[in-house]
């Protein structure tokens, strides 16, 4: 291994063409370097490609012919001496990712603005995903206080009306996931009491006490049980007309899908009612749920529940069930909501995204999803669009 000390950064930039790189390798070959670094960008057709070399014994050769070489390929170069490898990328390594329909530029500046203002550095941007949304990933090295950053970049995600995520580098990244979502307003558009209330002629009124529970202002039990006792009498056929109603949120088939692909587990736990969910579970894959199940006697609904509540605490317990069941540890849990009844669940995960949510349960968590694509979750994944497709493309 070198002793790094002073070393040489060649970049080469212009049209990009099959074979640049190696004339560039084959360049360096016999003049005794070693290759320390290499990043390697190509946007809408041009190249931008940097290697960081030790200088080697005949440095004045060494310019000589990569110049050569690059000028041969129609190529711009440039060789800068300097001192010392990239050491600083090993520590305060996070990953930004920021989601935007559109990005603007103003959002950029002061996001990159924060970061600084954090004494943190941006070693790399990747585009993500263009369609629905604009997706990029930044990785970032020196944040020594992830906490603050994760605060200023929230701050200013907000003010610039983009979203944010703050998540740790490392080898876990690559690791089995579970993940856990929310049902109603959340894996589906739709709130499902509110579907069987419309059948029971007291949709505004269960609408307006849903609405309530969901903005944290009314205990969440007390309040379900009163809307369900609002449906006592309904025939429970009608149970059957609301599953064929519900619709998925946008890009949950494909969140579902890839996650799956890649062995991670897949769970929903929802306040809402098993008749609805076990459906989903089917149609979908899932690999764990619970929810509340509504009580039938005689083809009608009593306006009662059976067993427990799957309340806010409840929701908690059984993401760590989950993992445990899963054997992923608790830092490995994503979980995504979009109700106070969703707060300790998110809490709890290892990363907890906020989907569409009330202001509440935005502020509460770990990173929040304001789009509406369910999809758009693995991008903070570092899951790019074109994995996605490319995978699809393959099953084809």
């Amino acid at each position: 291994m070198t002793d790094v000390g002073r070393t040489l950064l060649v970049t080469v930039t212009g049209r990009d063409r099959p074979g640049v790189t190696a004339a560039l390798f084959d360049a360096l070959t016999g003049y005794d370097v070693e290759v320390l670094d290499v990043e390697q960008v190509v946007i809408r057709g041009r190249l931008l490609l940097g290697v960081l070399v030790s200088p080697g014994s005949e440095e004045a050769g060494l310019r000589a012919a990569v110049a050569a070489a690059a000028h041969a390929a129609g190529m711009d170069v440039e060789i800068a001496s300097g001192s010392g490898d990239n050491e600083p990328r090993r520590s305060g390594r996070l990953h930004v990712t920021i989601l935007g329909r559109p990005l603007g530029t103003a959002a950029m500046a002061g996001l990159a603005a924060r970061i600084a203002g954090c004494g943190a550095n941006i070693d790399r941007i990747m585009r993500l995903s263009r369609t629905p949304v604009t997706s990029l990933e930044l990785d970032i090295s020196g944040a020594t206080d992830p906490d603050r950053l994760r605060g200023e970049l929230g701050a200013e995600a907000a003010a610039r009306g983009v979203d944010i995520a703050v998540t740790r580098a490392g080898l876990h990244r690559r690791g089995r996931r579970l993940v856990v979502m929310d049902v109603d307003s959340t894996l589906i558009q739709d709130e499902v009491i509110e579907m069987l209330a419309a059948h029971a002629g007291c949709e505004a009124e269960v609408a307006r006490v849903t609405e309530a529970a969901m903005r944290g202002e009314l205990d969440f039990e007390a309040s379900l049980r009163a809307r369900v006792a609002l449906l006592a009498g309904l025939d429970a056929g009608v149970i059957d007309a609301v599953r064929a109603a519900v619709r998925l949120t946008p890009g949950a088939r494909t969140l579902i899908r890839t996650l799956k692909r890649l062995d991670h587990e897949v769970a929903i736990v929802s306040g809402g009612f098993t008749q609805i969910t076990d459906a989903l579970v089917a149609e979908l894959g899932l690999d764990h749920s619970a929810a509340n199940t509504l009580e039938i006697v005689d083809g009608k609904l009593t306006g009662g529940l059976v067993g427990p509540i799957v309340d806010r605490a409840y929701k908690a317990t059984m993401l760590e069930q989950f993992a445990a069941t899963a054997g992923v540890p608790l830092s490995q849990t994503v979980a995504i909501g979009d109700g106070a009844n969703d707060l300790d669940m998110l809490a709890r995960a290892g990363l907890g995204v906020a989907f569409n949510a009330k202001p509440l349960v935005r502020r509460a968590a770990h990173a929040a999803i304001n789009v509406p694509y369910l999809d758009a979750l693995l991008f903070l994944l570092g899951i790019s669009r074109d994995d996605v497709e490319d995978a699809d493309s393959a099953d084809e």
